[in-house]
């Protein structure tokens, strides 16, 4: 009896001990005696102690952070950036047979895709159009990985770090350009207000009278000092409208 109890205990340990849960976002993959057999899907499952052996897979997407680099763009600017990479395991067999560490893989390989396929474009396209130079190094990427059965999500390019002489005459031709601008619009208002005034001065010739009112009007509003004496030379037109407002006076 003692003998059948001890041997009771060792199988209930032993069935026990093969007892597995695995969580919906896991995939569990079944080594038996070495060799791939099958994969698990989430729920309860069990494994043979000593014979079978399961390697968890984390099918959630992973955020893989890429430390800076030190880029040298096409028209030789070093320049510093860092990105990252969102990734899924899609094929779990694969992610354990394949490669030894994915995750580490994916890193490595999107550091190099990064600096290879930023080298080939200049400074200006750089900054312009980084999420279309993200997409390049993200199709670069999964040439390889998905041979790991890696599913590349996105690339991410987050920060890029400038020498600090490029920054200063990044800045001097921004201002330059701001300037530009200023005085393209000054110059567009002066042609439009010249050619108001030169419709309005054309109503006020047409207009018999007109302009000697405009002209008494400035007058009046200049209000000089009365310890001051101006001085007005007045137009022939300006003689003849007044002699034309006091032909209609009478």
């Amino acid at each position: 009896m003692p003998v059948i109890a001890f041997l009771f205990v060792i199988g209930l340990l032993f069935l026990i001990a093969g007892i597995r849960v695995i969580n919906q976002y896991e995939r569990g993959v079944v080594l038996t005696l070495g060799k791939y057999s099958h994969t698990k899907t989430p729920g309860l499952s069990y494994v043979v102690p000593i014979f079978q052996r399961m390697i968890r897979v984390d099918i959630r997407i992973t955020t893989s952070e890429i430390p800076q680099q030190e880029v040298i763009t096409k028209d030789n600017v070093p320049v510093g950036i860092n990105a990252v990479v969102y990734f899924l395991v899609e094929g779990p067999e694969a992610a354990v047979l394949s490669i030894q560490n994915y995750a580490f893989a994916v890193n490595q390989y999107a550091q190099t895709a990064l600096r290879d396929v930023i080298g080939g474009f200049e400074l200006d396209t750089l900054l312009s159009a980084r999420d279309k130079i993200a997409d390049e190094i993200k199709v670069v990427v999964e040439q390889e990985t998905k041979k790991w059965g890696i599913d590349v999500t996105s690339i991410r390019i987050q920060d890029i770090e400038l020498p600090a002489d490029m920054k200063r005459v990044m800045a001097k031709q921004a201002e330059a350009e701001r300037e530009k601008r200023a005085v393209i619009i000054k110059a567009e208002g002066e042609l439009i207000a010249a050619e108001n005034l030169g419709k309005a001065a054309g109503v006020l010739m047409t207009s018999p009278g007109a302009l000697s009112l405009r002209t008494l009007g400035t007058i009046e509003k200049i209000n000089p000092d009365p310890s001051k004496t101006i001085i007005f030379a007045l137009p022939v037109e300006i003689l003849e409208g007044f002699k034309a407002l006091a032909g209609k006076v009478k």
